[in-house]
């Protein structure tokens, strides 16, 4: 029998307890804090990640149940919804944030290695942002429309792995091209968006450090052919072209040469037109380049499907905001584990299986990868009819 660490204190184990000591103390968390410390509000947090807990009610109630367990989950201050709501009220939020970006810079290095497209040794980046829809009564403080509320999760991806490096929150009227100039750019990587982000002023800049952009081109957009190469048509490619911009406002602001591929996707008959200022890439990698960039999406649709970061445990903007790096960062742990116990499971089974096992002792690698199950009845003895 195993007598050793509960599943929800062998994950927590994965978090670097200095680097998170270090930021409350940089930003005072635990100040004038007698029973409920910071490292108590993550771990009710983190377990309401985990175990898919949908209330401060549900909370306190499922973590009272294992009263005695609590100790041995890390958890020392009293268990109460008031307690954790006036922690989520008040305790800054940057403190997690700061925490979330540790953990990313640890899974980076994790995931480097990994293959993403052959021919392709440099960072690949997709830029996105979905919005998250919220009361405009009871959430006043993020405005979106006359009559709605919304916020925005900008973020920026590394196809290595599906790791979030950059993490914006703002209110729902926030554009995503402003995005742009949050991002410190990298030399020599990709970055793959959609039309939202074609400015060319801000594109520039990705010349100018010699970092490399993949968008779609937009509809309206003027421009002089200068160059066109062959390309294989059987691949779905229409057209490989070096183009120049003759518009007023895009030549002024992008006054360097642009290439433009031209591809027919055949699964969506769909003719797409990308943009970018990398011109050694084949043309049909610049279309596989761009496909990528789906994976943000699915990024953005598995967080919200398996992170509680659609109904939040409280309505201000620092709660909320606590709540969303707190999810982040149990993403991120989560993704660390899987890669240093070489899990070959999916992280959606890999939180199915955690989900419902947070309070048992079993070593966390033969929990996930153990699959002889035997569903079959062993009953040795007949049984007496009532009847004849």
């Amino acid at each position: 029998m195993y007598t050793g660490k509960l599943i929800f204190s062998q994950i927590m184990d994965f978090m670097p307890l200095q680097t998170f000591r270090r930021c409350v103390e940089k930003y005072r968390g635990n100040f004038k804090v007698r029973k409920f410390s910071c490292l108590d509000q993550f771990f009710c947090m983190a377990f309401a990640q985990i175990t898919y807990r949908e209330s401060l009610r549900d909370i306190e109630v499922c973590l009272r149940s294992q009263n005695n367990k609590l100790y041995h989950m890390g958890i020392r201050g009293d268990i109460c919804r008031s307690t954790l709501a006036n922690a989520n009220e008040n305790r800054d939020w940057r403190i997690y944030a700061e925490l979330a970006h540790s953990l990313i810079a640890t899974a980076r290095t994790l995931y480097s290695k990994d293959a993403f497209i052959e021919e392709l040794d440099e960072t690949v980046y997709a830029l996105d942002s979905t919005t998250i829809d919220l009361c405009l009564s009871v959430f006043p403080w993020a405005a979106f429309r006359k009559n709605k509320g919304a916020i925005k999760l900008h973020t920026l991806l590394d196809l290595k792995g599906n790791i979030p490096t950059f993490i914006h929150i703002s209110d729902g009227k926030l554009h995503d091209v402003n995005a742009l100039d949050l991002i410190s750019l990298e030399p020599g990587a990709f970055y793959v968006m959609d039309r939202g982000y074609v400015d060319f002023k801000r594109l520039y800049t990705f010349t100018e450090i010699a970092a490399f952009f993949v968008t779609r081109a937009k509809i309206n957009i003027k421009f002089r052919r200068l160059y066109s190469y062959p390309v294989d048509r059987d691949t779905g490619l229409i057209c490989d072209q070096t183009i120049l911009l003759t518009g007023t406002a895009s030549r002024k602001s992008y006054p360097d040469k642009l290439r433009r591929v031209k591809f027919h996707d055949q699964a969506t008959d769909k003719t797409l037109v990308f943009l970018t200022n990398n011109f050694k890439l084949p043309a049909l990698t610049i279309a596989q380049l761009y496909r990528s960039r789906w994976q943000v999406e699915l990024f953005f649709k598995w967080i919200k499907q398996h992170l509680r970061i659609k109904r939040f445990f409280g309505t201000s903007e620092n709660a909320v905001k606590t709540q969303i790096w707190i999810a982040i960062s149990v993403y991120v742990l989560v993704a660390i584990m899987k890669k240093q116990l070489h899990l070959k499971e999916s992280l959606y089974t890999i939180l199915q299986v955690l989900s419902v096992s947070a309070f048992e002792k079993v070593p966390i690698y033969q929990l996930i990868t153990d699959h002889d199950y035997n569903n079959e009845p062993t009953t040795t003895c007949k049984q007496l009819k009532l009847f004849d």
